[in-house]
């Protein structure tokens, strides 16, 4: 996922060529990410901050999840794979987790170092790495897709299962990375021809989709205040921890996640098929996303934002700054500045080979990061 304001490059022998789509949705994704953090103090305060923040959480972090289902293969994971696993996922995930407990040792004088409970952002990385864990065996049965719903809507029930090691909210989203795949094994996406021009019709149903989901958060934003339905969004908390024990609380998350199904795809109806000045920052998303939050954190501990400073142009004035943090922190300067904590190559951890005995699996720069974009 390293941007870069260049011209891209031709693509290598053998190498498939970029699709700028999925770079421009990748982009609009990991800044609606960054919207949603960075407003959320003011949504105690404002109706207007809450209406765009369920908004967002809607559809954002499934999106996500559908776009790295899209681009995982399901079949057993080869040593370099499962090598892959550690270097760009579980090694990242211990070096900020680490950061984030030494940042809010130093900011709130409370020092708990426990790894099985992620700080913050962190949870997407560990859920990436159960879907690579879990894909292989759900491609073995039939109806996959079925499967990962049941299990998200059943989680909902059992109450012992929590956010130690992300496991509820990776089930809770497990069905949109499972769609994903999907999508790229029935060959939908290339078949239709997805990724090309949408024509004006299908572009005005997708406007008129998403103005519907905001009428309905407008009109009933007192109701959604009051069942508390961020939470719903968050996939994390059984039933009866949000409030509703009652039998037919699963039809509530299976009606989010169809709604989070409909709504992924009016985005990605609207998102530019060509290239825009979004595309080349879309392959940094897993920089921003992992960063982002140590911009963010000192803002919000700061009571800058909330209280009194919630009026409608504090709103969009965090809007504009969450895209400008965005590309920030998709630049080529900030990426080679951290690169050794997103992207670890420390090769001495692996043992030789078992085929040679010659020395350990060879490490360099991955191709792909842990969503499937392709870095430079």
């Amino acid at each position: 996922m390293t941007a870069s304001t260049s011209t891209p490059r031709a693509p290598r022998p053998g190498q498939r060529e970029r699709v700028p789509f999925w770079d421009n949705a990748r982009f609009v994704c990991i800044a609606l990410v960054v919207a949603g953090h960075a407003i959320q103090r003011l949504t105690y305060e404002s109706d207007n901050a809450l209406v765009v923040y369920l908004f967002i959480y809607a559809f954002h972090m499934p999106a996500f999840a559908i776009i790295s289902g899209y681009f995982s293969k399901s079949g057993p994971p080869n040593a370099k794979q499962m090598q892959r696993v550690i270097t760009d996922i579980l090694l990242p995930y211990v070096i900020m987790e680490t950061i984030w407990t030494l940042l809010q040792f130093v900011v709130e004088g409370t020092l708990t170092l426990n790894p099985t409970t992620p700080s913050w952002t962190l949870w997407f990385l560990l859920a990436l790495g159960i879907f690579r864990l879990v894909l292989p065996y759900l491609a073995l049965v039939r109806w996959p897709l079925l499967w990962s719903i049941v299990f998200s809507v059943g989680v909902g029930y059992l109450t012992n299962v929590d956010s130690t090691f992300s496991l509820s909210r990776a089930i809770g989203i497990l069905p949109f990375f499972v769609l994903g795949w999907k999508l790229k094994e029935w060959g939908l996406v290339d078949r239709w021809r997805l990724v090309e021009r949408q024509k004006v019709p299908v572009r005005l149903a997708a406007v008129g989709v998403l103005a519907a989901w905001a009428v309905v958060l407008v009109v009933f934003i007192e109701r959604w205040r009051e069942m508390n339905l961020r939470f719903w969004f968050f996939y994390d908390d059984s039933y009866e921890g949000l409030g509703e024990d009652q039998w037919w609380a699963g039809a509530v998350r299976l009606l989010l996640i169809a709604l989070a199904m409909l709504l992924t795809a009016a985005v990605f109806v609207l998102v530019p098929r060509h290239e825009t000045w979004m595309t080349a920052f879309g392959q940094s998303t897993m920089y921003v996303y992992l960063l982002h939050s140590f911009v963010l954190y000192p803002i919000r501990e700061s009571g800058v934002i909330g209280g009194e400073n919630s009026s409608l142009a504090w709103l969009v004035a965090l809007l504009f700054a969450s895209v400008a943090i965005t590309v920030l922190l998709a630049s080529p300067w900030v990426r080679r500045l951290t690169r050794p904590i997103i992207e670890p190559k420390p090769a001495w951890i692996f043992r030789p080979h078992e085929d040679t005995r010659t020395g350990p699996l060879t490490i360099g720069p991955s191709r792909t990061d842990p969503t499937g974009a392709r870095r430079r």
